[in-house]
C-alpha cells in the first residue's frame, strides 16, 4: 500500500511542479505489481479513496485557499476588509490577477485539485481492472465514491476557473502537458460518471460508510448531479465555440451544446432529486439553530434518516480553517485563545433586513457583535457583520484554543439544497405544485411556530416567474455563509445586477432612505440569557427603548467623515472593483501557466494583464 501511494504522490508532485516526467512515466513502476493486490482487496482499496480526500487537506488546497477565498463578493456575502490592491481584497472584488500572491502558488488549489483528480483516476482504473464490481457491492461502492469525488473536484475547478484541462485517465509521458478544454467536455463526462456511480452507492445510513457524512452516499451523488446540471445548462462567461485557450474575451451566454440544454438535463436531474426526497434517507433537521450548533461541535457527521448533512469536507480534528476564517470575530481568551480570529467575511449589512421578523434563520445567520480580549461582547458596527452559523463559543465538545486549524468540517451539501434545487427545476419544467411543496418545507422549518406565515407566503405564489424569484430569494436566506450564491448568480445571469442592487440597497440603509426610511439610525441591545450573544434591535423613529437596554445613537449612519464605521460610499460601491461579468472566474495563475510549457493560456482578458 505504501508503494502505490508513493507512486501516486510522486507522479502528481512532478506534474504540479512542471518537471520533465517522460523518463519517469515511461519507466516500469516498481509498484505496478501491487495494483492487483490493492484493488482486489476492499480494505486496501478503501485506503486509496482516503488518498483522494487527503488532497483537500493540503495546506493551500481546499483547507487554506479554495474554501477561504471562493464565494464572495455576492449580494449576500462580502469580504470584511476594503483595501484595493491587497491580494485578498482583490480576490473578493473581482480583481484577481494571474500573479495574485495568495493564489499564485506551486502548491496552490489549482495544482492540488489536479493531484486529487490524478489519484481518483488511478483509483478508478485500478478498481475497474481488479475490483470485480459486478459481484462485489462494496467494491462497486468504492468505484462510485471515486467517480463522485472526481466529479465534485471538477465542478469546483469549473466554478472557480471556467475552462480547465480535462484529465480522465492517469498520466503518461505523452499526456503530462495538456491545454484547457471546453468545460462542456468535462460536464458531459462527469454527468455520465455520476449516472454510472449512483446505482453503485447506497442511500445514507444503509451501510457503515454511507452512515458517515464524510463519505459519499446516494443522495449526495444525486444532488451533485443536479448541481452540475444547473451549472452546465446555465449562464456563464464562455469563450466563443472552438476558442478556449486562445485568449478569447468570451461573453456571458448559454452553452450551444445540445446535450447540455435544460431540456436534456433537467428531467433526469429532477428524477434524481425526487428519488432523493422520496427515499426518506435524509431530511431537514427541525431546529435551524440547533443544526448549526451541532455543526460547530461536529455532531452532524452521521448521515441517514433524520439527518440533514449529506457531505462534509473530511478534515481531521486538527485540520481546516473554517471557523478560523468565518466565525464571529473574537479576541477573547476563553473564546479564541486570546488571538483575533474569524470574521474575514460576513453577510452584507442589508441582508438582516430581508428576513421576516419571525424567520428563525435571521439571528442565526446575521450577527452584528464581536468578542473583545476581556471576553466582553459588544456591537461590531453597521458595516461589519459576521456569519452566526459559525461560532467559537459554540465549540463545546472541542473548544478552539487559538491555533491555525479548528477541525470544523465544512458542509458541502445539505438536504435543504436538495429541496430547493428540486423546487427550481420542477418550476422550470412546469410543475408549480411540486415546486411549492419543496419550497414550503424549507420555509416552514425557518418559521417554526409561525409556520402559517410560511404556508401563506408559498400559497401566494401563482406563476412560474414568481416562483423563480421566490427561489432566488429563498436560497439567499437559507444558504448565506455557505458560499453557494456566487455560482447561483452566475448561472442565473444575475451576478452584476444583484451586486449593483446590493450596493444601492446599502446606500439606502446608510442614508435611511427607501425601505429604511422608518429607522431612526439608533440601536439598543441587551445581553442574551445564555451570555453567549447579544440581542440587537434597530430602533424605528419614536420606538420606545426597552428597560435595561443599552443604546447606541447614530449607529446606522454615523460614519464620521465617511470612514470610521467603514460604511462609506467607496466601500459600498467597492463590492466589486472590475466588471464581475468579465471577471467572474479566477485566472489560471502564472506559476501553473509557466509550468504548463506553453500549453495553457488564459482567456477572459487575463492574457493581457
Amino acid at each position: 500500500m505504501k508503494k502505490i501511494f508513493t507512486y501516486i504522490l510522486s507522479t502528481v508532485v512532478l506534474l504540479t511542479l512542471g518537471t520533465s516526467c517522460e523518463k519517469f512515466l515511461d519507466a516500469e513502476s516498481p509498484s505496478a505489481f501491487d495494483a492487483a493486490t490493492v484493488f482486489s482487496n476492499y480494505g486496501l482499496a478503501e485506503g486509496t479513496i482516503f488518498g483522494i480526500t487527503e488532497t483537500f487537506c493540503e495546506v493551500n488546497s481546499y483547507r487554506g485557499r479554495f474554501l477561504p477565498w471562493y464565494g464572495f463578493n455576492t449580494d449576500i456575502e462580502w469580504y470584511n476588509t476594503y483595501k484595493p490592491g491587497d491580494g485578498k481584497s482583490d480576490i473578493a472584488g473581482y480583481q484577481c490577477e494571474p500573479n495574485n500572491a495568495q493564489l499564485n502558488l506551486s502548491n496552490g488549489p489549482f495544482p492540488l485539485m489536479y493531484m486529487g483528480i490524478e489519484r481518483a483516476n488511478l483509483v478508478i482504473e485500478g478498481i475497474r481492472e481488479y475490483g470485480d464490481i459486478e459481484n462485489n457491492a462494496d467494491m462497486a461502492y468504492l468505484l462510485g465514491e471515486a467517480l463522485t469525488l472526481r466529479a465534485m473536484i471538477y465542478y469546483d475547478l469549473i466554478k472557480a476557473w471556467g475552462d480547465v484541462p480535462a484529465r480522465f485517465t492517469s498520466l503518461e509521458s505523452s499526456t503530462i502537458y495538456a491545454p484547457k478544454e471546453s468545460r462542456d467536455v468535462i460536464f458531459k463526462q462527469i454527468l455520465a460518471d455520476l449516472e454510472e456511480a449512483i446505482p453503485y452507492i447506497p442511500y445514507p445510513g444503509q451501510t457503515d460508510a454511507t452512515s458517515r457524512a464524510d463519505r459519499v452516499n446516494k443522495v449526495f451523488a444525486e444532488g451533485l448531479y443536479a448541481r452540475i446540471a444547473l451549472m452546465a445548462s446555465g449562464y456563464a462567461l464562455r469563450p466563443d465555440d472552438g476558442m478556449v485557450g486562445t485568449g478569447d474575451l468570451g461573453s456571458v451566454r448559454l452553452t450551444s451544446d445540445a446535450e447540455l440544454q435544460k431540456s436534456a438535463l433537467y428531467p433526469k436531474a429532477l428524477n434524481y432529486l425526487k428519488d432523493a426526497i422520496s427515499s426518506g434517507s435524509a431530511s431537514l433537521e427541525p431546529d435551524f439553530e440547533l443544526y448549526w450548533y451541532k455543526q460547530n461541535n461536529m455532531l452532524n457527521l452521521t448521515a441517514g434518516p433524520g439527518s440533514e448533512t449529506l457531505y462534509v469536507i473530511p478534515f481531521g480534528a486538527g485540520r481546516g480553517r473554517w471557523n478560523f476564517t468565518f466565525a464571529i470575530n473574537s479576541e477573547g481568551a476563553s473564546i479564541s485563545g486570546g488571538v483575533s480570529r474569524g470574521g474575514d467575511a460576513g453577510p452584507v449589512p442589508t441582508l438582516y433586513f430581508k428576513y421576516g421578523d419571525n424567520d428563525l434563520r435571521r439571528d442565526v445567520t446575521c450577527v452584528n457583535y464581536k468578542w473583545n480580549k476581556d471576553n466582553s461582547i459588544e456591537p461590531a458596527g453597521i458595516a461589519k457583520w459576521f456569519f452566526g452559523k459559525y461560532r467559537f463559543e459554540w465549540m463545546d465538545a472541542q473548544p478552539y484554543t487559538g491555533g491555525n486549524d479548528d477541525g470544523i468540517k465544512p458542509v458541502v451539501m445539505r438536504y435543504a439544497d436538495i429541496l430547493l434545487m428540486a423546487a427550481e427545476i420542477a418550476n422550470d419544467q412546469g410543475d408549480l405544485t411540486y415546486a411549492k411543496n419543496c419550497l414550503q418545507e424549507v420555509r416552514e422549518r425557518a418559521y417554526g411556530d409561525h409556520w402559517e406565515e410560511a404556508e401563506a407566503y408559498v400559497a401566494g405564489i401563482s406563476s412560474k416567474e414568481a416562483m423563480f424569484n421566490a427561489i432566488v430569494d429563498e436560497r439567499a436566506l437559507e444558504f448565506c455563509g455557505e458560499f453557494l450564491r456566487k455560482a447561483d448568480l452566475i448561472r442565473w445571469n444575475l451576478l452584476k445586477a444583484k451586486l449593483d442592487e446590493a450596493a444601492d440597497d446599502m446606500l439606502a440603509l446608510r442614508d435611511l432612505q427607501g425601505d429604511y426610511s422608518d429607522l431612526s439610525g439608533d440601536i439598543c441591545y441587551t445581553l442574551a440569557a445564555d451570555e453567549k450573544s447579544i440581542d440587537i434591535t434597530f430602533l424605528k423613529a419614536g420606538e420606545e427603548i426597552p428597560s435595561g437596554a443599552e443604546v447606541s445613537t447614530g449607529y446606522v449612519n454615523k460614519y464620521d467623515d465617511g470612514k470610521k464605521s467603514g460604511f462609506y460610499y467607496d466601500r459600498i460601491k467597492g463590492i466589486y472593483y472590475r466588471n464581475p461579468e468579465q471577471y467572474m472566474f479566477w485566472p489560471i495563475f502564472n506559476d501553473t501557466m509557466t509550468n504548463s510549457q506553453g500549453y495553457i493560456k488564459n482567456d477572459y482578458g487575463y492574457d493581457s494583464i
